[in-house]
């Protein structure tokens, strides 16, 4: 039988008046879902990997649901890992809206960023506002209905609960870059607002050792050996000290000795002498002081807060004469704190009990407040991460995504709200998953084999 011939069959008028009433039904019967492009980041030069990307734009659009009598897909699975999301959902849109509204956005952004714009992409997410939950597009049916007059009008979008691998979601919708707010591998880091002056005292004694004199460096000290000088006589103070080594023209060597205590009492000079270090040929002698006073150890009364590089120390001038101020060296530990001080010279001629000054952290005051999902860096490691949380309170700053490790005492700086604050420690928290177990199972491992010794099955 013959076609109806009152009609064209695929006439551009026939055509725009079926996509019309697409276009009418999905906005009466559709949900405004948010469609976000994924933006390639990184990827591998060889099989062209996507190891990185991100979503930081969005566009608003009528989608129809499918399936309409609830999510499909597996559901909610209990797996030896924990529990497993794995529901799905379909959505019909339209393509002419699509082609009209977005994919000329996506034309003009750049081709490493984007491959394909003209239509939607698996891998994009659609936040879907019914449950406010993200779903990842997984596969896209071009063709169906199947050429009704001879053309397309939609797209059937097969979509999964989204599973957030580290992506960076920056879209400024709060309501959608807030669902994975505490989700991922996120850091907390324990900031100080406030630094704090250290505060020493030292001791003075007589028969001291002043100062150690490195006749020869030796060779072959890759690790510092210990420093060994001979006891003081009965009733005196044993002097101590610690070896500094360095690597210059491909030799390991010592570069000098600095005392720790100098010790009290003695009468005849010490013999000094080096133990261990894998190296060989370093010698050194000393000079004591027996009627004078001088600086033999210094006390930490307070480390002090914030400390990211060696401060200042300055003792006062000793009293008598002849005299020599003592040359000290402080020792900043990871956590920005002084955790001691060295002695390069104990002085000469001090009377009663000096003071020492020690000058003020470089971050003294923290200052600003860090903006979401901005990016922070450590002042001495470089380490990057973003901003998922920030407790003005509690001084707690939340990130994820980080790539390296943060040091103890260094600066966190924001890139955008230039907020700085010092590293107290480093809190490291689980993934945050209220279904998942794998702490569990890694403490239970770890009861089993220790994967943190280099030979777990041996004893090297």
């Amino acid at each position: 039988m013959a076609l109806n011939p009152f009609f064209l069959q695929g006439s551009p008028g026939e055509q725009r008046l079926i996509q019309e009433l697409i276009n009418e039904q999905l906005r009466m019967y559709g949900v405004e879902v948010t469609y976000i492009p994924r933006k390639f980041v990184k990827k591998e030069t060889i099989i062209e990997e996507v190891t990185s990307s991100k979503f930081d734009d969005n566009f608003l659009l009528e989608a129809y649901i499918n399936t309409y009598e609830g999510h499909s897909g597996a559901g909610d699975i209990l797996t030896k890992f924990g529990m497993s999301l794995r529901d799905e959902v379909t959505l019909v849109i339209s393509r002419e809206r699509f082609e009209d509204f977005i994919a000329p956005f996506l034309n003009s952004m750049d081709e490493d960023e984007i491959e394909v714009a003209t239509r939607p992409r698996e891998g994009d997410l659609i936040y879907f506002p019914l449950g406010q939950r993200l779903f990842e597009v997984k596969f896209v049916e071009h063709e169906q209905p199947f050429y009704q007059l001879g053309k397309l009008y939609t797209y059937e979008l097969k979509c999964e609960l989204f599973e957030y691998e580290d992506e960076v979601l920056d879209t400024s919708i709060d309501e959608i870059d807030k669902t994975i707010q505490n989700i991922g591998n996120i850091i907390s880091l324990q900031l100080f607002s406030t630094g704090a002056q250290a505060a020493v005292s030292p001791s003075l004694s007589s028969g001291y050792v002043r100062k150690v004199f490195l006749t020869n460096d030796g060779y072959g000290y890759r690790t510092p050996p210990v420093v060994a000088i001979s006891s003081a006589p009965s009733g005196g103070v044993n002097a101590t000290a610690v070896a500094i080594t360095t690597y210059r023209g491909g030799v390991y060597s010592i570069k000098e000795i600095l005392l720790t205590n100098a010790g009290a009492g003695y009468t005849t000079t010490p013999r000094i002498s080096f133990i261990g270090g894998s190296g060989v040929g370093a010698a050194a002698t000393c000079g004591i002081v027996t009627n004078y006073f001088g600086m033999s150890k210094v006390n930490i009364i307070n480390g002090g807060v914030g400390y990211s590089t060696t401060p200042n120390i300055s003792p006062s001038l000793p009293a008598l004469s002849p005299s020599t101020p003592s040359i000290l060296r402080p020792v900043v530990s990871a956590a920005g704190t002084i955790s001691q001080v060295l002695i390069v010279d104990a002085g000469l001629g001090y009377m009663g009990s000096p003071s020492i000054t020690v000058s003020l952290p470089p971050s003294y005051s923290g200052v600003g407040t860090y903006w979401y999902n901005e990016r922070v860096t450590g002042s001495r490691s470089g380490t990057t991460a973003k901003v998922k949380n920030w407790d003005k309170d509690t001084n707690i700053l939340k990130v994820g995504i980080s790539s390296g490790q943060f040091y103890d005492g260094e600066l966190i700086v924001g890139s955008m709200s230039q907020s700085s604050y010092s590293l107290a420690y480093v809190v490291k928290q689980p993934t945050y998953d209220k279904y998942e177990q794998n702490q569990e199972f890694q403490d239970e491992a770890d009861l089993i084999v220790d994967f943190t010794e280099s030979n777990p099955f041996g004893v090297y």
